[in-house]
């Protein structure tokens, strides 16, 4: 079932059962269930392969996948089905008594691991997993406003642009039906064709306006969704489901979302930058602390924007859906400041922020930027590291005869003993 059939009680439930069948904490299962598919709302195929709720590698589920739900089948999109096999997943990689190496083996990161850890005390905290779901609702909220307002924003720039041309050509006609040196027929056809154009500007105005009112009132919408949702973000783990600004070495990962939704190419096909895809109205933010030296509007970058930073280097931004209107020319920003929303206006052929930097090099090659691959995103020209381990995790132990070979699989169960 999809999120939208499955209540924040039901997935509650779901991962006490499995956690208490195979003696495995149920806020690890919570945890991992929200960072591979966000409550079962992104369930892939993922960039390497991985499917369902608990993303697992298709070989992987051949070994580990089972049918909890009682339909028959072992379905990893299933909730039942892929919430119990990795609750058994983690029991075989010795999960009862090292979870941590239990989930490294699920991942073979250490970042997972943490990530994954942070999250699960979060669940158990005091406020448990109502907390959690609060904050779910907040993250959904936050980026529902952020896709409206990026989607109003371009659907703005390309009515103020309609108006324009059609401005041009009513005064055009205009100016041509004034004309008494031609004769009173047509003069008429001119004024008529006017008049028509007129209309047509008219109804464009008046797009633009509602346009503006809308956008204003997504505006509104969006800067109490972030106030209530920057008030919250007090730990790593809150942080990283408000989707708030990833830090590494000093810097700020100039867009959120995640590895799972953000990806990057080593190279850029004219010259070197990094064209960082995101989908439309991922938050961005200034990299590291920087003034504004321009902002941009043109026809290539698109609506945009120039960074200066402490260390004398010039970063570019471009195709943003959306410019936060207090990021002017003079203006000091610090790290992490949301400076406004992944778009594809300019010359782009899809949302993206394209990442400059003067003197030219390739952001990508960066330290610090290497730093957040598996964090804030995920390599699009490399084969990506498994979402689970598949190297064997323990050993095979013969049953029966000595001389017979040993079965293909081990089955357990726990001890209730």
């Amino acid at each position: 079932l999809p999120m939208s059939e499955l209540s924040y009680e039901d997935l509650h439930s779901l991962w006490l059962r499995a956690g208490n069948a195979y003696g495995i904490p149920w806020q690890v299962l919570a945890a991992i269930n929200k960072i591979e598919s966000n409550f079962g709302r992104n369930m892939g195929p993922s960039s390497s392969g991985a499917v369902g709720w608990m993303q697992f590698m298709p070989d992987t589920w051949l070994r580990w996948g089972m049918d909890a739900s009682g339909d028959g089948i072992a379905d990893p999109w299933n909730a039942a089905d892929a919430v119990h096999s990795a609750a058994r997943y983690l029991a075989a990689a010795d999960g009862r008594t090292d979870i941590s190496r239990a989930i490294f083996a699920y991942n073979h990161a250490q970042w997972y691991v943490d990530d994954v850890l942070q999250l699960a005390a979060l669940f158990g905290g005091g406020g448990g997993a109502d907390a959690v779901f609060s904050l779910d609702r907040m993250g959904i909220a936050l980026e529902d406003a952020q896709k409206q307002v990026a989607s109003l924003s371009e659907q703005l720039t390309a009515a103020e642009s309609r108006e324009a041309a059609l401005t041009v050509t009513a005064d055009a006609l205009a100016q041509e039906a004034e004309n008494l040196d031609q004769l009173l027929s047509d003069r008429f056809l001119k004024e008529k064709d006017a008049f028509e154009a007129d209309q047509i500007r008219a109804a464009a105005s008046a797009e633009v306006e509602r346009l503006h009112a809308e956008l204003g009132q997504a505006r509104a919408t969006l800067e109490t969704a972030r106030s209530g949702a920057h008030a919250v973000s007090f730990t790593p783990a809150a942080a990283a489901m408000l989707r708030m600004p990833t830090r590494a070495d000093g810097y700020v990962f100039p867009v959120g979302g995640g590895s799972g939704l953000v990806s990057v190419g080593h190279y850029h096909h004219d010259y070197p930058a990094a064209d960082i895809a995101a989908p439309a109205g991922a938050p961005v933010f200034a990299l590291a602390d920087a003034a504004v030296l321009a902002l941009t509007g043109d026809d290539r970058c698109g609506t945009g924007l120039v960074l200066r930073t402490l260390d004398g280097l010039e970063w570019v931004y471009c195709h943003l859906s959306f410019r936060d209107p207090g990021v002017q020319v003079g203006a000091l920003l610090t790290a992490g400041q949301w400076v406004g929303l992944v778009g594809s206006t300019g010359h782009a052929t899809g949302p993206h922020l394209h990442l400059g930097l003067k003197p030219a090099r390739y952001p990508q090659e960066m330290p610090w930027f290497q730093e957040f691959a598996g964090l804030a995103f995920t390599w699009q020209d490399e084969a990506p590291q498994s979402a689970v381990r598949t190297t064997q995790i323990f050993s095979l132990v013969p049953m029966g005869e000595p001389d017979q070979p040993a079965e293909d699989v081990v089955e357990f169960t726990l001890d209730r003993g």
